[in-house]
C-alpha cells in the first residue's frame, strides 16, 4: 500500500473517531443535564408535555367527521402542509387551538 492510500486511511480513522467521541460526549453531557434537572428541588415547574402527531390527528379527525373536513385543510395549509405529518411540532399547540373553535356545523 503507499503513503497516500496509508494516510487516507488513517484520516478515516481518525474522523471515525471523533465521531464517536462528539456522539459519546453528548450523550454524556444529556445525562448529566438530565440528572441536574432531577436533583435541583427548585427548578422550574417541568415544561408542558409535548403534543404527539396521533394526539393532533384525533382531534383533527373527529373536527372532520363533523362536518369540518374543508376547515382542516384549510388549517393545514395554513402551518405549512397538506397533510399533518407535514406540519412542524412545534405547530401542533397553535394548530390545535385554531381547530378547537371549530363549532359542530351539524
Amino acid at each position: 500500500m503507499g503513503k497516500i492510500s496509508e494516510l487516507d486511511m488513517a484520516i478515516r480513522d481518525l474522523r471515525s473517531a471523533a465521531a464517536t467521541i462528539n456522539d459519546v460526549a453528548d450523550t454524556l453531557a444529556e445525562v448529566f443535564s438530565t440528572e441536574s434537572a432531577d436533583e435541583a428541588p427548585d427548578a422550574a415547574a417541568p415544561a408542558e408535555a409535548a403534543l404527539t402527531l396521533e394526539q393532533v390527528r384525533a382531534v383533527l379527525a373527529d373536527k372532520s367527521r363533523k362536518g369540518h373536513t374543508a376547515e382542516i385543510r384549510a388549517l393545514l395549509q395554513k402551518y405549512g402542509s397538506s397533510k399533518l405529518s407535514g406540519i412542524d411540532p412545534t405547530n401542533y399547540k397553535a394548530l390545535l387551538a385554531d381547530a378547537e373553535v371549530l363549532t359542530d356545523a351539524t
